[in-house]
C-alpha cells in the first residue's frame, strides 16, 4: 500500500491525528535514519522513513493513516556499544509517546540486539527481526474533555489507600469483569472506601510494563508492575473492550465518590535492563542519550538496581517525562503522583541535588506544581537515602515511622524518643525549608513488605513462592509472631494480635502527617508472610474478601472519623512545645503515668513502654484558626497501667473516646484523676466543656 508523506511538524512527540492522516515525531539525535512501520490486519510491515530532522526530533505526515492503526519504529545508526550507541535496525521499536500498546513482549532472542550466543555477547550484532515477538503501538483518537475542576483535598484532610489495580478486585466475588480498571472504580469498591473514609486511592503502576524474562522462565509475573516500557500507555492487562476510555473512566467514578486517583509512577529506569538487556524501545532509539552511561559508554549507570537510569538531564528525556506527566493529569484526570525512587531523579552529575531540574521543572509548572507530589525518597546508588531532602511541594513516604511504630509495638527497648518524633511528624527531617508537618506520608504497611495481619502473624519473611530461595524481600520487617508462626487458633494469641493491630493502626491515624494505609489492612488480609510478592499475581497478593474481618474493618473507619473530627490531629505546623501567643499555654506536652512532665532520663530509659502526649493547635496557628482545645494520647506498649490525667483547664473535662483495647468503647467523661490503660494500646482523650454528659 502506498502512503502519500510529507514534511509535518516536529511537536507535538509521538502519533498525532491530523485532518487527513496521522503526525509522527521521535526523538534521536544520534540515529542517520527513524523509521515508521504500519502493520496491516494480517501483519505485514510498510516502512516508511521519517523526511526531515530538526533539533533532534525526526518527523513526517502520513496521509491515510487514521485512528486504530498499529505502528512501530526503526532506528538506523551506528552499532557501537563501546561508544554508548546500539542502533540495530533489525529490531522493532516502541514509539516512548505511544498512548495505547496491544500487549507485551512474547520472550525471544531476537528481542536483543546482539547474539546470545556469540563470545563477545553485547557486542556482537544481532540481524534477526524482532517484529513477530513485539507488541505494536496503536494511534489513539482518545481526547476527552480535560479536567477542568478538581477534588484538591488538603494534604492535612487527606487519607491515602495504596492498591493494586488487580488485586483489589481479582478475588472480590461481587464484582464484574475483576481485576480491570472499571472494577476497580465499581460501587462495592467505592462503598467500601467511602465507608472507611479514604479520600484518595494511590495505583500501584499503571504505565504499561514488561514482564521480566527470568520470571517469565520461571511461570511468573511482574505483578507489581515496575518495569515501565510505555510512559503514556496505561497497561493493557488491566483493559477491557473499552481501551484506554475505561481508564479515565475509572478516574471519573473514583472523583463522583470524592476519592482522587494517585498513580505510582516509574521514570528512574525502564524495563530494557543493562547492556544485556532486550532492545525495546529508548535502547534502539539513541541509548546515548536516553540512559546515563558510565565512562565509555558500554555499561549503565544502575543507581535504580534494575540495570538502567533514565537520563533526567538531557532536556529531551525531561520533557518526555513532563509530557508523560501532564498527560496523565490533563487527559486521564489524575490527582497526584508518588515517584518511585524518586532520589534518582534529582540526581544530577555532582550527586542528588534539591535543586535538580526535574524538581525545578515540576515546581515552576502551572498545572503539576498543583497535584500531589509524593517522592520515595531514596535509591541504590551513593548518598540514596534523602528523606527529608525533598523540595516543598513533595511529600515523602516515610520508613523511619513505619519501621519505629512497628518496633515500639513489638516491645523493642527504648523506642520511646522515636516513637514522639513519628506522632509529631518527624520534624528532624521535614521542619526546615518551610516545609509543612504534612511532608511526612506515615505508614506501617505497604505494597512492599509484609502486611499488617502478617506484621502481627510471623517472625520472618517466608518469600519461597518467589523463587528466589527465600532471598529476596526485607531481612527485617520488625514484625512478631507472639508464639506462633503464622495462622492460630488460639483464642488468646488471636487477640493479643486484634489488639496491636488496633493499636498501630490508631497510631498511623493520630499522628502528624499524611496516612497512608495498605489496601486489605483493613479487613486482616495476608499475604501467608510473604514480603516481597512482587511476582505473585495471584491469591497471595489478592485481597481475600471472603475472609474480610468486618468488626476490623468499622473499627479502622472510627479511627478515620476522629482523626476527620479533630483538626489537631492533622495540623499544618509542626508542635515543639512552644507558647502560643492566644493564652500563653504550650502548644505540646509530654506525660508520664505518674502525671508528671517527661524528663531526659524518661525519654532514655530503654524499659520504658508508655508515653503519652498532649496536643493544642500549634503555637504558630493564626488566631483565626487556634483554638483552646487538647488531645491527649496515650500510647502503652507493656502492661496496664494507672494513669493520672493532667488537670483540665477551667470549665472542661477530659473525655475518654477511644480505646484500642476494647473496640466497643463508649465515651466516658473522666471526673477522677487516674484512669486504667490497658496493655498493648491506644487512648485517645480529649476536652470538653463542664456541662457535657
Amino acid at each position: 500500500m502506498m502512503f502519500e508523506v510529507s514534511e509535518g511538524r516536529a511537536a507535538p512527540l509521538g502519533a498525532t491525528i491530523t485532518g487527513d492522516g496521522v503526525n509522527f515525531a521521535v526523538f534521536s539525535d544520534s540515529a542517520t535514519q527513524i523509521f515508521v512501520c504500519l502493520f496491516d490486519a494480517d501483519g505485514r510491515e510498510t516502512r516508511i522513513p521519517l523526511p526531515e530532522r530538526k533539533g533532534g526530533v525526526w518527523h513526517g505526515h502520513i496521509a491515510g493513516v487514521s485512528a486504530g492503526q498499529a505502528y512501530g519504529l526503526r532506528a538506523d545508526g551506528p552499532y557501537r556499544p563501546d561508544e554508548g550507541h546500539r542502533f540495530n535496525i533489525n529490531k522493532l521499536l516502541l514509539d516512548p509517546y505511544a498512548r495505547r500498546l496491544t500487549g507485551h513482549p512474547v520472550w525471544h532472542d531476537a528481542l536483543y540486539g546482539y547474539d546470545s550466543k556469540a563470545e563477545a555477547k553485547d557486542l556482537s550484532f544481532d540481524t534477526r527481526d524482532s517484529a513477530p515477538w513485539m507488541p505494536r503501538a496503536i494511534v489513539e483518537d482518545f481526547a476527552p474533555d480535560e479536567v477542568t475542576s478538581r477534588l484538591e483535598t488538603p494534604p492535612r484532610e487527606t487519607i491515602i489507600y495504596e492498591a493494586h489495580v488487580k488485586g483489589l478486585t481479582a478475588a472480590h466475588p461481587n464484582i464484574d469483569a475483576p481485576g480491570t480498571y472499571l472494577a476497580a472504580a465499581s460501587d462495592p469498591i467505592l462503598d467500601h472506601l467511602n465507608r472507611l473514609g479514604v479520600t484518595a486511592i494511590e495505583l500501584l503502576p499503571v504505565h504499561a510494563f514488561l514482564n521480566d524474562r527470568f520470571l517469565v522462565d520461571k511461570g511468573l509475573t511482574n505483578y507489581w508492575g515496575y518495569q515501565s516500557i510505555g510512559f503514556f500507555a496505561p497497561e493493557p492487562r488491566y483493559m477491557g473492550q473499552g481501551g484506554i476510555a475505561e481508564f479515565r473512566a475509572m478516574v471519573d467514578r473514583f472523583h463522583s465518590a470524592g476519592i482522587e486517583v494517585i498513580l505510582d509512577v516509574v521514570y528512574n529506569h525502564t524495563g530494557e535492563g543493562d547492556e544485556l538487556g532486550p532492545t525495546l524501545m529508548f535502547r534502539g532509539l539513541d541509548n546515548a542519550n536516553y540512559y546515563r552511561l558510565e565512562r565509555g559508554g558500554r555499561r549503565y549507570i544502575n543507581d535504580t538496581g534494575t540495570g538502567n537510569t533514565l537520563n533526567m538531564s538531557h532536556p529531551m528525556v525531561l520533557r518526555l517525562v513532563m509530557d508523560s506527566l501532564r498527560y496523565w493529569v490533563n487527559v486521564m484526570g489524575v490527582d497526584g503522583f508518588r515517584f518511585d525512587l524518586a532520589a534518582v531523579l534529582g540526581r544530577t552529575s555532582s550527586g542528588f541535588s534539591r535543586g535538580a531540574g526535574f524538581f525545578d521543572a515540576l515546581r515552576q509548572d502551572p498545572v503539576l506544581s498543583q497535584v500531589k507530589l509524593i517522592a520515595e525518597p531514596w535509591d541504590i546508588g551513593p548518598g540514596g537515602y534523602q528523606l527529608g531532602g525533598f523540595p516543598s511541594p513533595f511529600k515523602e513516604w516515610n520508613d523511619k515511622f513505619r519501621d519505629g511504630v512497628r518496633r515500639y509495638w513489638r516491645g523493642d527497648p527504648g523506642r520511646v524518643a522515636d516513637l514522639g518524633e513519628r506522632l509529631m511528624g518527624s520534624a528532624r527531617q521535614f521542619d526546615h525549608s518551610g516545609r509543612p508537618a504534612t511532608s511526612s506520608v506515615n505508614f506501617i504497611t505497604a505494597h512492599d513488605g509484609m502486611t499488617l495481619e502478617d506484621t502481627v502473624s510471623y517472625a520472618r519473611k517466608h518469600n519461597e513462592a518467589n523463587g528466589e530461595n527465600g532471598k529476596d524481600g526485607h531481612s527485617e520487617d520488625f514484625s512478631d509472631n507472639f508464639g506462633a508462626e503464622g495462622p492460630s487458633v488460639d483464642a488468646e494469641t488471636l487477640e493479643a494480635r486484634a489488639r496491636r493491630k488496633r493499636a498501630m493502626l490508631a497510631t498511623l491515624l493520630f499522628s502528624q502527617g499524611v496516612p497512608m494505609l495498605l489496601a486489605g489492612d483493613e479487613l486482616g488480609n495476608s499475604q501467608n508472610g510473604n514480603n516481597n510478592a512482587y511476582n505473585q499475581d495471584n491469591e497471595t497478593a489478592w485481597i481475600n474478601w471472603e475472609t474480610a474481618d468486618d468488626a476490623l474493618i468499622k473499627y479502622t473507619a472510627q479511627l478515620i472519623a476522629f482523626r476527620r473530627d479533630h483538626p489537631v490531629l492533622r495540623q499544618r505546623m509542626f508542635l515543639h512545645s512552644r507558647e502560643r501567643m492566644i493564652d500563653g499555654v504550650e502548644d505540646l506536652f509530654w506525660w508520664r503515668e505518674d502525671g508528671r512532665a517527661m524528663e531526659t532520663r524518661d525519654w532514655h530509659d530503654p524499659a520504658r513502654r508508655l508515653i503519652a502526649v498532649e496536643m493544642r493547635t500549634a503555637a504558630q496557628t493564626p488566631a483565626y484558626a487556634a483554638s483552646e482545645y487538647a488531645v491527649l494520647l496515650v500510647f502503652n506498649a507493656g502492661k496496664s497501667t494507672r494513669f493520672t490525667l493532667p488537670p483540665a483547664p477551667i470549665g472542661q473535662r477530659w473525655c475518654h473516646e477511644i480505646d484500642t483495647s476494647d473496640p466497643g468503647h463508649q465515651n466516658q467523661i473522666l471526673n477522677g484523676q487516674d484512669i486504667e490503660i490497658e496493655e498493648q494500646s491506644v487512648s485517645a482523650i480529649v476536652l470538653v466543656a463542664e456541662n457535657e454528659n
